[in-house]
């Protein structure tokens, strides 16, 4: 096993994401198009965790290229609230409660949409929840919503999706997985598990469609992203001691066009800006190497730089009504964090 110390392993961390730039041309998603918008047009997309981050970002951009929107979460007046949004951004909403571990509700979310609209163009697994802190300090029952949301959930949306685009001879599924689809980190035990099955899963699933002969009719892919500013980290259970931290984090709004694109234009994964891909393309090449520094910085991160909080189980089990916008301020919390931390150092002397 690599050891190496942290902070200069940190550093050393980010250098190895940027010397994988090189690679990055052939991977990089496209622009969305006013092609690709009037592709949009009409068509009906199931999206799944719709009622913050990327799901209200995708929700709201398919609804500005006039698509059929089917809102898909707990939260069922947040979801009141997308619809709103969409409907006035030309879109037409359909909101349907679901708890996507249920999968009574997915069939529910199924049966709604073809009543409504009579197809499923594009359906999109991307509820997710999380929980942060040492494997052993958070509980089981955590740990198995954790696998029932992100794997299972994605697991019965896949199967009434591609059920369904058989029958009616085209369709795409979209699955959100994550950089630790590749790259498991530390202190996110369930969570990466979960994300590295999501895209065992699309992989296989790939497969059986190719060898069934409809290749070019129905397609998945695995959209999989860096670290994003969104209301995941808000949502998360946390039994760490610290507010969550991340390093280098992106915007949500990349992810969200990443994923309407990947719609558009699906492949079988879908890394997500220069860092997701750099990770990605490291771990093939040196997996432990890049696992010790993934380790390393989560730890700095999250225990070494991160300000005190209450242990909590986040919106496992229960939704809250926090957490509801597309970006979740991360980005802006850390910054005023550290500059505090900066300032009790001078002022210490130190």
């Amino acid at each position: 096993m690599t050891i190496l110390p942290l902070l200069p392993a940190r550093k050393l961390g980010h250098l190895f994401l940027a010397c994988c730039v090189f690679l990055l041309a052939g991977c990089a998603t496209g622009r969305i198009t006013p092609d690709d918008a009037q592709r949009v047009a009409g068509k009906t997309y199931v999206i799944t965790g719709a009622s913050s981050g990327f799901g209200r970002g995708v929700a709201l951009r398919l609804a500005e290229m006039r698509a059929n929107v089917v809102l898909a979460a707990r939260r069922a007046e947040v979801l009141q609230e997308v619809a709103a949004e969409a409907r006035a951004k030309g879109g037409v909403p359909l909101v349907v409660p679901t708890d996507v571990a249920q999968p009574g509700d997915m069939e529910r979310l199924a049966a709604a949409t073809l009543e409504r609209f009579g197809r499923i163009d594009v359906w999109i697994n991307n509820a997710g929840v999380g929980a942060i802190g040492h494997f052993e300090d958070i509980p089981l029952a955590d740990h198995a919503r954790v696998v029932d949301v992100n794997l299972n959930g994605v697991i019965y949306g896949s199967h009434i999706a591609l059920r369904q685009f058989r029958r009616q001879g085209h369709g795409t599924l979209v699955n959100i997985g994550s950089v630790e689809s590749e790259v498991p980190l530390a202190y996110h035990a369930s969570y990466a598990a979960t994300k590295a099955a999501v895209l065992g899963l699309g992989r296989a699933l790939s497969e059986e469609i190719r060898l069934s002969g409809a290749a070019g009719r129905i397609a998945v892919s695995t959209v999989m992203p860096w670290a994003v500013d969104t209301p995941f980290f808000e949502h998360a259970a946390n039994y760490s001691g610290g507010k969550p931290r991340m390093a280098l984090m992106d915007g949500p709004e990349k992810v969200v066009d990443a994923i309407v694109w990947a719609s558009l234009h699906p492949r079988e994964e879908v890394p997500v800006g220069w860092k997701a891909v750099g990770a990605t393309v490291a771990h093939r090449l040196f997996p432990d190497l890049t696992e010790s520094l993934a380790g390393n910085i989560i730890h700095h991160y999250q225990f070494e730089t991160s300000t005190p909080a209450p242990r909590t189980a986040g919106t496992l089990h229960v939704p809250m009504r926090a957490g509801t916008g597309i970006a979740g301020g991360v980005r802006q919390r850390m910054a005023g964090e550290d500059a505090q931390r900066r300032g009790e150092i001078r002022s210490s002397g130190k």
